[in-house]
């Protein structure tokens, strides 16, 4: 018993298009080449015109009664078909959402990660959601997820501007970020490295640095206290 096997991905609209003697109607409305209405004819005599212009007739309204038909060069009509469909395919990115979560104790060099994700998104045209989540005692104190929040807007500014200003809603910060216009954004920083250059790690040490075998490492410097290095939150239970 056969199958039949469907393909992987769905084809464009324009294979679909029926030309010239494909077209199944006796009758058809008939757009001249120069875009003026020629009226109902018959599909032999619609054809007959498009090939003494040098062009074909392309059905472009199949549902319509009778099917509207178009003397065009059809590899041109072809052509501005892919063109519409790619300039639709970079509109649709626009209205893709990414979501970036966020906390209240998030640690300095988290907040750091996210954000570069963030400008990814921004600058491949996407729109961030950014939510932070209180638990337990942490909503006693809002003001430090507010602040998290508009450090995050900041860093983020070059590349995205809030649609509106953060709100609270239950448990959550809730904002939404939109990509700022390509000739008015920063260029990505991913894109202005070298793709060829080793990525620098941020916890390597140079090697002169690094005690020998047989000896203690020295202790790490404490990190200042600026930002959000002293969390808020340490002494808090959360339930």
């Amino acid at each position: 018993m056969s199958r039949h096997f469907f393909p992987r991905s769905a084809p464009s609209p324009s294979s679909f298009v029926r030309v010239n003697g494909k077209i199944r109607a006796r009758e058809v409305r008939v757009i001249g080449i120069d875009g003026k209405q020629l009226g109902v004819l018959p599909l032999a005599d619609a054809i007959n015109i498009a090939r003494s212009l040098g062009a074909d007739l392309v059905e472009i309204a199949a549902t319509a009664t009778p099917p509207v038909c178009r003397i065009v060069d059809f590899g041109k009509y072809r052509y501005e078909q892919s063109k519409k469909e790619k300039e639709s395919k970079k509109h649709q990115s626009a209205s893709t959402v990414k979501e970036i979560q966020l906390s209240p104790r998030i640690d300095p060099h988290d907040l750091m990660v996210k954000t570069h994700h963030a400008i990814n998104f921004l600058c491949e045209d996407m729109k961030v959601k950014v939510a932070l989540k209180f638990r337990g005692r942490e909503m006693a104190h809002t003001e430090f997820g507010f602040q998290v929040v508009k450090k995050f807007i900041e860093e983020i500014a070059p590349y995205g501007h809030p649609d509106f200003q953060p709100k609270l809603t239950g448990r959550n910060i809730a904002v939404m970020i939109s990509p700022l216009p390509r000739n008015k954004r920063a260029k990505n920083p991913r894109q202005a490295e070298n793709p060829d250059a080793p990525q620098p790690q941020d916890n390597s040490q140079p090697h002169h640095d690094r005690a020998p075998k047989g000896e203690p490492k020295p202790h790490a410097a404490e990190p200042k206290a600026d930002g959000f290095g002293n969390n808020p939150f340490d002494k808090l239970e959360v339930k």
